[in-house]
C-alpha cells in the first residue's frame, strides 16, 4: 500500500498533512498492516525533521505559484508550473500510489494534476472558508473531500463531502498543565498571560502593534510573543530599547519559533491568544482558549476574514480587522475578554465545542479504506 501526500507553501498547509500521516501510522502499527509506505510530494520538504519522524519519503518536484496580481514572476512560473506537472507525472507513475490526499496550495498541483493522468484516487481536504484555487479545481475529481469550515463545502460538488474539521498533530493537540508551562517560562502565576502567534505571512502588523502597546500590557499581563523567524532580531529589538528601563521587562518573552513542545507549553500557559486566522485558529479551538483574530485582508477568495468572522459566530473569538489594529483597540479588546470572567469562560467553552478533536483519525481512516480499496 502506498500514500502520496502533496501540499505546502505554509505551515498551514504542511502541519495537517502530518498530524494525518501520524494517525496513518497509528494505525498501521495497531492494525499490523504490511507493507506501507507513505510520500511527501512537494517543491521543498519544509520541515524534514517532521517527514523522518513520520516515515514520509521526500520527492521534489518544481512548481510554479500563480499570483492573484500582475508580476513578471507570473510569466516563468508558467514554465515552472509546466516542467513541474512532467516531473510529478514521472515520479507518480514510477511510485504509483494507491491514492494521493491533497492538502491545497500551488506546491499541489503538479503532483494533483498528474493524479488524474494517471487516474490515481484524490482525497482532499480544505482547511479555509473559502477554497483556495487548486483544491476548487481539484474538487471536481477528488473522490473525496474533506472540510475544516463547515460553510466549505457549499464551493465543491455536494457528493463525497464531510465536515471532519482540521487535522491537528497529536504533540500539540492539548496544552500542557498550567503550572508546569509557567513554570517552563519562568512565569508569575498571579498574572493572566497572553500568547501572541506572529507567524510569518503578514506577521508584522501583528508584532508592531504588540510592541506599541508592550508597556501597557505588561502592568497587568505577562506576554509569550512568537514573532517568526524573520523578524525576531527586529522585534527583540525593538522591544528591548521599549522596555530599557521598565521594571516589568521580564514579563515579556519574545521567541523566534515554537517547537511541539514549546507551542504545547505556551498553550498551557496562556489565558488567551493573538493570532492571525488562518488554520492555527483550530489550534487555538483544540486548546480550548479564547483569542483575538486579526484576518489577513489581502487572502485568496477573503478566505481569511470569513475564517474569523465564522469562528466569532461561534462564539469563540473577538475579530480585528487590519485597519483597526492599533494598540488602543487591542488592549481594549484583551480587557474585555480577560477581565469579564464570565465571558472568558464562555468563550472557552465555546472554543472547545467548536474543535473536532477526531479529524485526523477520520481522514487517515478514510485515506487507508481508500488505498486497501484502490490495491485489491
Amino acid at each position: 500500500m502506498k500514500i502520496v501526500f502533496t501540499g505546502g507553501g505554509t505551515g498551514g498547509h504542511f502541519y495537517p498533512i502530518i498530524a494525518v500521516a501520524q494517525k496513518v501510522n497509528k494505525i498501521i502499527i495497531e492494525e499490523k498492516i504490511v507493507g506501507v509506505k507513505l510520500y511527501y510530494i512537494s517543491d521543498n520538504p519544509y520541515d524534514k525533521q517532521a517527514l523522518f519522524e513520520n516515515n514520509l519519503s521526500f520527492e521534489q518536484v518544481n512548481a510554479g505559484k500563480m499570483r492573484t496580481y500582475f508580476s513578471i514572476k507570473n510569466f516563468f512560473d508558467i514554465f515552472k508550473m509546466f516542467f513541474g506537472v512532467i516531473g510529478a507525472i514521472i515520479k507518480l507513475f514510477s511510485i504509483y500510489p494507491d491514492v494521493v490526499f491533497g492538502k491545497g496550495g500551488y506546491a499541489s498541483f503538479p503532483t494533483l494534476f498528474a493524479a488524474r493522468i494517471l487516474n490515481i484516487p484524490v482525497f482532499i481536504h480544505e482547511s479555509d472558508s473559502a477554497p483556495g484555487r487548486v483544491n476548487k479545481w481539484a474538487g471536481h475529481f477528488a473522490k473525496r473531500i474533506a472540510v475544516s469550515f463547515e460553510e466549505a463545502g457549499e464551493f465543491f460538488p455536494s457528493k463525497n463531502i464531510a465536515w471532519t474539521g482540521q487535522p491537528i498533530r497529536s504533540e500539540i493537540e492539548h496544552p500542557a498543565p498550567h503550572d508546569k508551562a509557567l513554570e517552563y517560562f519562568k512565569l508569575e502565576s498571579s498574572l493572566p498571560t497572553i500568547f501572541v502567534i506572529g507567524g510569518s505571512q503578514g506577521a508584522e502588523l501583528i508584532n508592531n502593534t504588540v510592541l506599541d502597546a508592550l508597556p501597557r500590557l505588561l502592568e497587568k499581563y505577562q506576554v509569550i510573543h512568537q514573532t517568526g523567524v524573520r523578524n525576531f532580531k527586529i522585534v527583540n529589538g525593538r522591544a528591548e530599547v521599549i522596555l530599557v528601563d521598565n521594571k516589568n521587562k521580564s514579563r515579556y518573552i519574545p521567541i523566534d519559533f515554537l517547537n511541539p513542545l514549546q507551542v504545547k507549553m505556551a498553550a498551557g500557559a496562556a489565558t488567551m491568544v493573538i493570532s492571525r486566522a488562518g488554520s492555527t485558529l483550530f489550534e487555538i479551538a483544540s486548546w480550548g482558549l479564547p483569542s483575538i483574530l486579526v484576518p489577513f485582508k489581502e487572502s485568496n477568495a477573503d478566505h481569511s476574514q470569513k475564517n474569523a468572522f465564522n469562528y466569532a459566530r461561534a462564539g469563540a473569538c473577538s475579530v480585528i480587522e487590519e485597519e483597526n489594529m492599533k494598540a488602543n483597540i487591542l488592549i481594549s479588546e484583551i480587557e474585555k475578554i480577560i477581565e469579564n470572567k464570565k465571558n472568558l469562560e464562555h468563550m472557552s467553552k465555546c472554543a472547545e465545542i467548536f474543535s473536532k478533536p477526531d479529524a485526523a483519525t477520520k481522514i487517515a481512516r478514510e485515506l487507508i479504506n481508500m488505498a486497501l480499496s484502490h490495491e485489491k
